[in-house]
């Protein structure tokens, strides 16, 4: 089955770096990609338990003659041919009704925002809401295109987190790049945490694909992310509490969204792990 990742194309210099980090991300994952340009400032997506309406700036409609040509010509340099759709239903006039059958889909940390208002410590609460009714994961890139050179799983052991390594070790298998695992332990020894590795049977697959474990047992987990490689992309678990306005998850989570400017991989609540 074709592995597919959603992209909004927004016609800017920012755009343009966002659209190249979805394009090398679909190379290392063997994806291809669905690009939408947007006609308008608002679209619906339908999820299982939730609706989410996207407002878009109106940076996303720049120079609209355009769009297609650049969007095309980035995928063309990156040896990808993409897909370009257009919505078929619409809620309102202009409230087109956008799919949500994809395996990934990039955001940016806020589609929301004047890119002059996106700071790195904020994740727009649409795209918390995305990250937290959809079931795929949610790529956030960086706001200047890199190339990652590793993968490193947050691993805290809860379920999200298990579903976060599953990811990352199939990404790593397609990537062929290099996993580390990071762990702010605690009071936990990492016997604890290798007890739930081999609860879940992947024991025997960390131990062949993972370069390192970097398990901290001292030091303030904020300070301790100094370790994470620069050209790394992280992929941790979130889950969500609540829907309605607002959606706040894990301090683990919101402090690497705060602290770390990689592109991230983020697997929420209601992602599915496809085998």
């Amino acid at each position: 089955m074709e592995t597919t990742l959603f992209h909004v194309f927004r016609n800017t210099p920012l755009g343009r770096e966002i659209f190249m980090q979805s394009l090398y991300f679909c190379r290392q994952a063997n994806a291809s990609i669905v690009v939408y340009l947007p006609e308008y400032t608002k679209f619906l997506m339908y999820y299982e338990n939730d609706v989410v309406q996207v407002d878009l700036d109106d940076s996303y409609l720049t120079m609209p003659d355009t769009a297609k040509k650049h969007a095309r010509q980035l995928a063309d340099d990156s040896g990808i041919t993409p897909r370009f759709i257009e919505p078929k239903n619409f809620t309102a006039s202009t409230l087109p009704d956008i799919p949500v059958d994809f395996d990934f889909m990039c955001c940016p940390r806020s589609i929301s925002d004047l890119s002059s208002k996106i700071s790195l410590g904020h994740i727009g609460p649409k795209v918390r809401r995305i990250i937290n009714a959809a079931r795929f994961p949610v790529l956030m890139p960086s706001a200047l295109f890199k190339e990652w050179e590793s993968i490193v799983v947050f691993f805290g052991g809860s379920a999200n987190a298990v579903k976060a390594l599953k990811l990352g070790l199939l990404l790593s298998r397609l990537s062929n790049k290099p996993l580390d695992l990071f762990t702010q332990a605690g009071r936990r020894s990492k016997e604890d945490f290798q007890e739930i590795l081999e609860q879940k049977n992947l024991d025997k697959e960390v131990e062949e694909q993972a370069r390192d474990w970097h398990f901290f047992t001292e030091g303030k987990f904020k300070h301790n992310l100094y370790q994470v490689p620069h050209n790394a992309l992280v992929v941790l678990g979130a889950y969500g509490h609540g829907v309605v306005k607002d959606v706040l998850f894990g301090s683990t989570m919101e402090i690497v969204q705060s602290t770390l400017p990689n592109t991230m991989l983020i697997a929420g609540p209601n992602y599915v792990v496809k085998q």
